[in-house]
Order: structure tokens, then C-alpha cells, then sequence
């Protein structure tokens, strides 16, 4: 393959190391900050990171307010509370502490809050005219890679449709990689977190935007998540493993920043909608037959060889075994009279043209079908 040009900017900075999470306040502070929204999960609260980062930020000088009721697949109505507290505070630097959804929820807080009107308003790339507030991103799975990217992705909530709002100005200005804030993720968050993560490195691999800075990270992304996976099951308090699959996803964060994702994710958005399948299990189940349509192409079949030497769709179901996560959509109520309409639905999908073989509303079905 003839290298394809790209032009690469980095937005964000990145902090890799156990105990990181205690700089958060010097960090804060110089990008001048005063006064910190930190939005996160019930979950995270519980479990006493956010009282940890509010106390740094604190010791700091800096005052800070939290936003802790972020849901799982953030909708408008998550984004409009947070921005009511963040305007009633009147933050001048947000903190997303916790998975994909809390990072996400930030971000969107952070267009509107800037930028005013809706979050409909920044669907696509490039729609936010005026400077957006410091953005600090702490990862507490190790999945979305959110903290590596300049996108947020947020449901309508009465049409459930995921929009993905993008802007360079919505990027992190610092991500800290903490393993230690992930040991406490419980298995499922931690199987489904982790083959999103594989799948994002196997996506952008491939993609027809792919380049040689994004293979980079796509391939060390791949290795250290493949690396790290099996060890994380056998092992959850394994922090050398905990911190190759938070800096795996991270890099296959900057891998889609710089590439894109394909097919996979495109089948998984409406088992997600009409099924209410978790994202990193609908992506995981699709996965292998992608990887078997897309290997058609001598080309893609190459880059998958050379990322494993064996058969890589195989490899990928060992793994949800290994996890013991679904290895087919039947499993979620889905039957051949579903098959069309989701098909319809992935073909709509935003990913869909970056795959690196434009499938059809027929090869969707016959991907599902596969996948039964």
C-alpha cells in the first residue's frame, strides 16, 4: 500500500502513570483554572475517585463543583443537566472523570456551555465558532478512548439517534491514564470496555482512511489490548495488564481520531437502539464476521495477517469466549424477520463509508445473518 498523506495535530496532552490522578490539581491550575465542573458517574462517585480529584483540585486553590449522575449513553437530557450546573457554577475548566459516557457528557456540556443552543446544533465536524473551556479527560475504563479524541457522542432523546458531534476545539487539553482507577471496574464493565477497545484497533486498521501515522497506533493499540485482555480475566488486580489495556485504548482512541471505524461499529449502533445490546458486546458479536467479509479484499486480508498470524476472526470469538460474552445475536431476541430493518439501519450509518469494502443493505443482512 502506497503510504496516504495525513496531517497530524496533537490537541491533547497525555499522562501516563499510576497515581497520576493526584496531579490533577497542579494540572488544573495551569491551565487556569479557577473554578472546575467535575462530571462523572454514580458509580465512579461511589466508589470515592471523585472525592479524591475534588480534594487535589481543592489543595490546588481551586474550587470545584460535581455533576455526578451521568447515564450510560449519554442523551440530551444528561448534556442539558450538566450544563445547567456548569452555568449556575459558572466553571471555567470541565473535568470528565470516569468511562466513555462521563467524558462524553463533558465534552457536550462543553459545546453548549461555549458555545450556547442545542447539541443538535455541533452534529458533524467543525460546527462551534467561539473558544471552548479547558477540557481535563480521566479514563476510568479502558475503552472508548474518548480522552483521545475530539468527538462526543450523544443521543437524541426521543429519537434515540446517536450523534457524533466533532470539533477540534472539544479535544481534551490534558488526558491522565490512571490503571489504578480501573481496578475497581466491575467484570462486565471491564469485558465490554476492553473489546471495544480491540475492536477500535482492528477497525482503523483497516479503514479507507487509514494512514501510515494512524497505523501506528492502531497496531501497538492492537498489541498491547490483545496482550492485555486475557491477562486482566485471569487476573483483575493485574496493574501491569490494567495499564496496557488503558494505554491500548488510548492509543486506538488517536488511531480513530486519525482514521476512522467501519462496519462493525455500523452493525452494532442498531443492535444497540432496537435491542439494547451494550456497545462493546454489539461490536464484539459483529467483529469476526466483519473481519471475514472485509478479508475478501487480498489487501485488508494482509493487514489482518500481519496483525496475527493465524485466523484473526477465530481469535477474536476465543476471546468473547474467554470473556464469556455472546458469540451470536439470536442470544438477544434477534430473528431473520429483524434482519432487513437493522440491515437498513447500519447502511445509514455513519461509519459505514469508511469501511475499506462499502457494504450493501444486502451484505448487512448477510453480515446479522452470520452473525445468528
Amino acid at each position: 500500500m502506497s503510504l496516504a498523506p495525513f496531517d497530524y495535530q496533537p490537541r491533547t496532552r497525555l499522562i501516563y502513570g499510576n497515581g497520576t490522578l493526584a496531579r490533577v490539581g497542579e494540572l488544573a491550575q495551569a491551565l487556569g483554572g479557577t473554578r472546575a465542573l467535575v462530571v462523572s458517574d454514580p458509580g465512579i462517585v461511589k466508589a470515592g475517585y471523585v472525592t479524591r480529584a475534588v480534594s487535589f483540585l481543592v489543595e490546588a486553590g481551586l474550587q470545584a463543583r460535581v455533576f455526578g449522575d451521568v447515564r450510560e449513553n449519554p442523551s440530551t437530557e444528561d448534556v442539558d443537566a450538566c450544563v445547567e450546573i456548569a452555568r449556575e457554577f459558572k466553571a471555567d475548566l470541565i473535568i470528565g472523570l470516569g468511562g466513555g459516557s462521563s467524558m462524553d457528557t463533558a465534552k457536550g456540556c462543553n459545546f453548549i456551555l461555549t458555545n450556547g443552543g442545542r447539541i443538535h446544533d455541533y452534529w458533524g465536524v467543525g460546527k462551534a465558532t467561539k473558544p471552548m473551556l479547558p477540557l481535563i479527560a480521566i479514563p476510568t475504563t479502558s475503552g472508548t478512548g474518548s480522552e483521545c479524541q475530539s468527538f462526543a457522542l450523544i443521543s437524541d432523546a426521543e429519537t434515540h439517534v446517536k450523534m457524533a458531534c466533532g470539533d477540534p476545539k472539544a479535544a481534551a487539553k490534558v488526558a491522565i491514564l490512571d490503571s489504578e482507577l480501573t481496578i475497581s471496574q466491575p467484570h462486565r464493565v471491564t469485558v465490554c470496555t476492553g473489546i471495544d477497545a480491540l475492536t477500535h484497533t482492528l477497525e482503523t486498521a483497516v479503514t479507507n482512511k487509514r494512514n501510515a501515522f494512524s497505523s501506528l497506533y492502531s497496531r501497538e493499540g492492537f498489541r498491547l489490548c490483545h496482550s492485555g485482555f486475557s491477562r486482566v480475566l485471569r487476573d483483575p488486580k493485574d496493574l501491569e495488564a490494567r495499564g496496557m489495556m488503558q494505554l491500548g485504548a488510548a492509543y486506538a482512541g488517536i488511531a480513530i481520531e486519525n482514521s476512522m471505524l467501519g462496519a462493525a461499529h455500523s452493525c452494532a449502533n442498531p443492535l444497540t437502539a432496537k435491542f439494547h445490546v451494550v456497545h462493546g458486546e454489539a461490536v464484539g458479536v459483529m467483529m469476526p464476521h466483519v473481519i471475514r467479509f472485509n478479508s475478501q479484499d487480498p489487501e485488508i486480508a494482509a493487514i489482518y495477517k500481519s496483525y496475527f498470524d493465524g485466523d484473526l476472526a477465530d481469535r477474536v470469538s476465543e476471546l468473547l469466549w474467554e470473556a464469556k460474552m455472546p458469540r451470536n445475536i439470536a442470544e438477544y431476541g434477534v430473528k431473520e424477520e429483524h434482519l432487513q430493518d437493522l440491515a437498513e439501519m447500519a447502511a445509514k450509518q455513519w461509519t459505514a463509508q469508511f469501511n475499506p469494502r462499502l457494504p450493501s443493505v444486502a451484505d448487512f443482512v448477510e453480515l446479522y445473518r452470520a452473525a445468528m
